[in-house]
């Protein structure tokens, strides 16, 4: 029975060997076919130009939705008594961005208009949530 188990060691050890072997081998391959190492696409980040301190310059790519709030469960937390527990979301949405208010106290604001609907927005655009601002940057 011991011998069984070792075999059955020995070849999966050998299986994840080859896995990682390919794997090693694919990537070497496209850094000789390109002569450089292979990027990704480049997209949207959000960077806050006004906040706390601590915050500001703080840089949060676009790679999905992303919650700005007080709460910890936020994505994107700012500690502000203008702002929600959780106050907005933002999602790419093919080159641009929708922002949307998710109930907050005090409202958000995405290029100087209230946000009381999902909103688009692009590089370039502000948001305000109280007295913090982020921008929506190309990265």
């Amino acid at each position: 029975m011991a011998d069984v188990v070792l075999l059955f060691g020995r070849l999966l050890f050998l299986a994840l060997l080859y896995l990682f072997l390919f794997a090693a081998v694919r990537t070497g391959i496209g850094l000789v076919a390109t002569g450089k190492a292979r990027t990704a696409p480049r997209g949207l980040a959000l960077v806050v130009a006004q906040g706390p301190r601590e915050i500001r310059g703080v840089r949060v790519p676009l790679d999905g939705p992303v919650l700005i709030g007080r709460s910890p469960d936020a994505d994107l937390v700012i500690a502000d008594e203008f702002v929600s527990g959780i106050h907005a979301r933002v999602t790419p949405d093919g080159d641009g961005v929708l922002v949307e208010d998710l109930g907050s106290t005090n409202g958000t604001l995405l290029d100087g208009q209230p946000v009381t609907r999902p909103m688009r927005g692009s590089a370039g655009s502000r948001i305000v949530l109280g007295r913090n601002e982020i921008e929506v940057v190309a990265s």
